[in-house]
Order: C-alpha cells, then sequence, then structure tokens
C-alpha cells in the first residue's frame, strides 16, 4: 500500500509548479515558448573541376534542433547517413539520377531533390551537357560579334574568368574602368592604365573592344560636376577629353558608346539636366559625337540607353535624339536588362525595326534576364521552371537579332559572364540569376537557350 503522506508531498510539489506556471506577465523570467518552423532539407551540387564524372554535394540544410540526414544518389547504392563535409560521388554510367537528401526532426521530415544526366562527356547540370556543343558562342554566331564585360582585376587574375572570355567572346566591354570618372580623375591626369589591360589582352586573343562610356552622369569626376570654368571652358575641356581618349585608343578600340543614358524617365523623356547640358547646351550629345567623329574618323559611334523595349514613349524619344545626329552616329546601343516574363517579343521586335529602317548597326548591350522580378527575398536557388523561362527568353533576344539584315548587325554583349558577379544583387538587393553561367562556371539553360535563337 502507498504511504498517504507520500502523496500529500507530490500534491504540494504539483501545486507549487502550477502556480510558477501561472506568474505575472511581468515577471523578468517568463517567456513564450518558441517553436521551430518545419525543417526544409536542401543542398548545392557541382562538378569536380579535375573529374567531369564526379559530382560534389553540399548539405545546406539550416535548422536550430539537432536532426539527421540521408542520401540517396540515385546510383543503385544504398542510401548513407548525412555527415560533416562534402559528399563526393562518381557517376560512370550514362543516363539519368535522381538525387535526393531528406532530414528529420522529432516528427518533421522533408526531402530536396536535384537531377542529374551523364553522357560520354561527362555530368550535365542545368539541363546542358558538355557534348552539346563543341564550339563557342562566338563561333556559332558567325555573322556578329559575342561580348561580355569584364575587369583589370579579372584580367590580372587569370584562371576560368580568363579562359571562358577566350572560349565563349570575342567582343569585350570594361565594365566600369573606360569611363570618365577612372580614365580622367583630376583636371590634366589621365589614367589609362585599367583600360589598357582589358584592351591589351582583347588584343593578344584577338578579340574586338567596344569602349564604355565616354559620357555618363553618373561616372562624372567630381571636378567636373563641380567645374569653376566659364562654359566655353568646360566645353573646350570636354573636347581635350574626348580627343586624348580616342587618340590614345585609336586602332586597339573598335567603337564607342559617346554618351550614355542621356534621357530622363519621366513624362516625354527630355534630356536629364545634367552638367554637360548645363554648361554645354541642349546640343550638348551632339557636340560630344562630333568630337569623337573628329579624334578617330574610323572608329564606330554609338548612343546607348536602356528601357528601349520597356518602353514606346522612351524608345521614341531616343530615336529622335539619334536622327538629330546625322552621319555623326553609327548605331544604337539598346541596353537588355529584361526579365523573363519581359517586355513583349513585339517591343523587343521594335527596338530592331527602329534601327535598321534608319540603316544604323544595332547593338544589344548590357543582356542580362532577371528570373526573380517578383523580389522574393526568401527565394534560395533557380528553379528548373525559371530555368527554362529564362532559356526562352535567351532564345528570342538571339532569334530577333540573328533575323536582322547583316548589314545592321554589330554585337550582342551579356552584362556580366556568371550569376554571383552581376550587379543586379546588389541593385535589387534580392537573389537572382540573370546570366549564362552559374557562380561556378557551369552553363546554364540560358547558354542552350542563347545557340538555340541562332539556328
Amino acid at each position: 500500500m502507498k504511504n498517504p503522506f507520500n502523496n500529500l508531498i507530490c500534491l504540494a510539489v504539483l501545486i507549487i509548479t502550477l502556480s510558477c506556471s501561472n506568474s505575472s506577465d511581468d515577471s523578468p523570467t517568463s517567456e513564450p515558448i518558441k517553436i521551430p518552423e518545419a525543417i526544409m532539407a536542401s543542398f548545392d551540387y557541382t562538378i569536380s573541376p579535375t573529374d567531369a564524372y564526379v559530382l560534389i554535394l553540399n548539405n545546406t540544410t539550416t535548422y536550430p534542433l539537432p536532426y539527421t540526414g540521408t542520401w540517396d544518389f540515385g546510383n543503385g547504392t544504398k542510401a548513407i547517413t548525412d555527415i560533416t563535409g562534402v559528399k563526393e560521388v562518381r557517376y560512370s554510367t550514362a543516363g539519368s539520377y535522381t538525387i535526393s537528401l531528406t532530414v528529420s526532426s522529432d516528427d518533421t521530415t522533408n526531402t530536396a531533390t536535384k537531377e542529374i544526366i551523364v553522357n560520354d562527356g561527362g555530368i550535365c547540370l542545368n539541363a546542358v551537357c558538355n557534348d552539346l556543343n563543341t564550339t563557342g558562342l562566338k563561333d556559332a554566331a558567325k555573322t556578329f560579334s559575342v561580348g561580355t564585360i569584364t575587369r583589370s582585376s579579372y584580367i590580372s587574375a587569370g584562371g576560368r574568368h580568363t579562359e571562358i572570355l577566350k572560349e565563349e567572346f570575342n567582343n569585350l566591354t570594361s565594365e566600369y574602368e573606360m569611363k570618365m570618372n577612372v580614365m580622367y580623375p583630376s583636371q590634366g591626369n589621365y589614367n589609362f592604365s585599367a583600360g589598357d589591360a582589358i584592351v591589351n589582352f582583347a588584343q593578344v586573343n584577338g578579340m574586338n573592344v567596344h569602349g564604355h562610356a565616354l559620357i555618363w552622369h553618373n561616372a562624372t569626376p567630381s571636378w567636373v560636376e563641380n567645374f569653376s570654368g566659364t562654359n566655353a571652358e568646360f566645353e573646350s575641356m570636354i573636347e581635350d577629353y574626348i580627343t586624348t581618349t580616342l587618340k590614345h585608343y585609336k586602332g586597339k578600340v573598335r567603337s564607342w558608346d559617346v554618351v550614355n543614358e542621356a534621357l530622363e524617365d519621366g513624362s516625354g523623356h527630355p534630356l536629364r539636366n545634367s552638367i554637360f547640358r548645363q554648361k554645354m547646351g541642349d546640343n550638348y550629345v551632339k557636340k560630344c559625337f562630333q568630337f569623337a567623329r573628329n579624334a578617330d574618323p574610323d572608329v564606330m559611334l554609338f548612343y546607348n540607353d536602356y528601357n528601349m523595349a520597356s518602353s514606346a514613349t522612351k524608345r521614341k524619344a531616343m530615336f529622335n535624339l539619334v536622327d538629330e545626329l546625322g552621319d555623326l552616329i553609327d548605331g544604337i546601343g539598346a541596353q537588355m536588362h529584361i526579365s523573363y516574363n519581359r517586355p513583349s517579343t513585339s517591343s523587343i521586335q521594335a527596338v530592331a525595326d527602329g534601327t535598321v529602317s534608319r540603316g544604323l548597326k544595332l547593338h544589344f548591350a548590357e543582356l542580362d534576364i532577371r528570373t526573380n522580378p517578383e523580389k522574393d527575398a526568401n527565394v534560395s536557388e533557380l528553379s528548373a521552371t525559371k530555368a527554362s523561362a529564362q532559356k526562352d527568353k535567351f532564345k528570342e533576344v538571339v532569334k530577333i537579332y540573328n533575323a536582322i539584315p547583316l548589314d545592321n548587325k554589330f554585337a550582342l554583349t551579356t552584362w556580366g559572364v556568371r550569376d554571383n558577379e552581376s550587379w543586379l544583387l546588389d541593385f535589387w538587393g534580392v537573389p537572382d540569376w540573370p546570366l549564362m553561367f552559374d557562380e561556378n562556371y557551369n552553363k546554364k539553360a540560358a547558354y542552350e537557350g542563347f545557340l538555340e535563337g541562332l539556328e
């Protein structure tokens, strides 16, 4: 028989416990119990740089409570328990494989999966296999140049970046080091060293260089913004700057964006009220083109701007500006910062049609295709659906460009090589994958879309 005194002790303890749990809200020790969200499995994968048949996998699951993980590599081997560190798995037999990582914590379980293909060339990621093409983009695009941007630091570092440049592209643009604030940092003091590094690399490797950009309101050195001389002295200084720059690169740079983004986005798209307009007048754009033409009669001169496809009214204003330049201009740079779902095919075609009708060369410049225009800050990877849509948009852009007459073709330039280096990440502050190579230099479905646009 149980001791009744023990029962009384237990009852007292229970009363004290309940009393403590119902203490007032102002108690310094009372905190709500936090229940973690359901566990979500995730992992990264890439191909080994030393063996095209070896896949490197890394569990990227994050969860505040202890959990277990199990890998199924899809190759018929027994599932294994996840341990700290990367996994290396070799796939030597051709076929399709589904890789899964299952994670569990208490009663919660979740599985992440990814697909790969293995063929004679090794493992294929992102729906593009190593043997789908044996030539680079520059060789596949036989009637126009294929370009991208680079930096002097990328050139000096070498490695996979420069290998990709040499394999895929034949037209280089400096991302920011051939603009006024870098080349002309103080009055009378020119610094062409960064641009020279890019130009020298291009010459050694048989590439053209597109100069970008002589005049841009967002790359104006402070001493120019605060110029203390007369308007006539300002104009003379600009003429000297353009003349000095073009003579320095004469015979080395095939083309220049003389003026970049001169039009406002507001109603009617008037000229920006930049220091150049204030000091040189409403015809400053034409003056700059004339200075450039005088300095190098052989170089091709372009006007470059954005939203040409997205805005019909801005496109009209741009063509009006270009028409006023007469024979001083050789081509139009239409920036292609677009998204997987817009602008429409007809809007992109309108840019091409308007340029061709004027007998000018067309540069589809600054091409990147956003996969996250919804600005979802929580998305962690490029989905198969978005990758496919991006591929289709790359194909569409290239197909439109490739169809214009030969005399109007110039170059199609992507604004970056791999996703993690894109300016869009900082500009929008959300994840995105806008280019043709992922952060490990693997070709994405977008790369194949580019090639399909040439067919």
